[in-house]
């Protein structure tokens, strides 16, 4: 592989849509824990690593077969592998929606414009997102990701109303 094509790749962030929880079988399916709603729409994962064959509903997850893998050790192997595609091949969103992977690592900042250190865990409970936010110090804390509390973000900053700031 190209020198230059290896540094694009590292360049532009990737996602990760699934984790392999273990073999399925002994043909080489793997049993998936997924975390987008429609897995099934990528082929290729893990830069070209992994191509997609086959997909259907398990008892926890997606028991799907990989073009690369032909017997249960190879699947036994993958246990613990992240799924990955580019994140411009995630379908567009709109206004007001957001993936997790692009709010990781935001600074956040209050309305008040002092600095509050940056997004480091999004939960959800239940009720809708909740953002972890990790000041300088190492102390963290919790607000919902509302407008409310988060009047506005983009992709260099996340701006969290002072008034929910701990």
């Amino acid at each position: 592989m190209p020198q230059q094509e290896t540094a694009d790749r590292r360049a532009e962030p990737s996602v990760t849509l699934a984790v392999v929880i273990g073999a399925h079988g002994v043909n080489g399916q793997v049993r998936l824990k997924v975390f987008a709603e429609d897995f099934g729409s990528y082929k290729s994962f893990n830069h070209g690593a992994l191509t997609l064959k086959s997909a259907q509903a398990g008892n926890n997850g997606l028991i799907v077969r990989f073009a690369e893998v032909v017997d249960r050790n190879a699947a036994e192997a993958l246990r613990g592998t992240e799924l990955t595609v580019p994140r411009s091949a995630l379908p567009p969103l709109a206004e007001g929606e957001y993936y997790h992977a692009d709010l990781l690592n935001l600074p956040a900042v209050s309305t008040d414009g002092s600095a509050l250190g940056q997004v480091v865990l999004i939960e959800n409970f239940g009720a809708g997102d909740v953002l972890e936010i990790e000041r300088p110090d190492g102390k963290r804390f919790m607000v919902p990701m509302n407008a409310d509390a988060v009047p506005e973000w983009d992709a260099d900053r996340l701006v969290v109303n002072a008034d929910f700031v701990e």
